[in-house]
């Protein structure tokens, strides 16, 4: 039991390190929607991850069950990927309106 239990371990810390990854490339990608009229919400791609991810869990041969759990769970970091874009968003667009204002003056 106690090789199992290291495993279990070992998994979840890999997984917090892909999390940990992929925030760093939402983290850029709302840098790059600055430049662009892409916001956070980009429903099709949303739904297309989401597809994506149950497909994966079902190739991986997951009970049914499962593969709902864990698309609920992507919906989950997904909708708080969003929320951390459009926040960021927001502020980058008030400082380039307040940096904008002070050159005017």
């Amino acid at each position: 039991m106690s090789e199992v239990r290291t495993e279990i371990d070992r998994i979840d810390a890999t997984l917090v390190d892909l999390i940990a990854e992929r925030f760093g490339y939402v983290d850029r990608a709302w840098q790059l929607k600055m430049t662009t009229r892409e916001g956070a919400v980009v429903q099709w791609r949303i739904q297309q991850v989401i597809d994506r991810v149950k497909e994966r869990a079902a190739e991986k041969n997951l009970p049914p069950e499962m593969i709902e759990m864990v698309g609920a769970q992507w919906r989950n970091m997904i909708g708080w990927f969003v929320q951390f874009e459009e926040e960021k968003l927001r502020h980058g667009q008030d400082a380039s309106g307040k940096a904008g204002a002070n050159r005017g003056s």
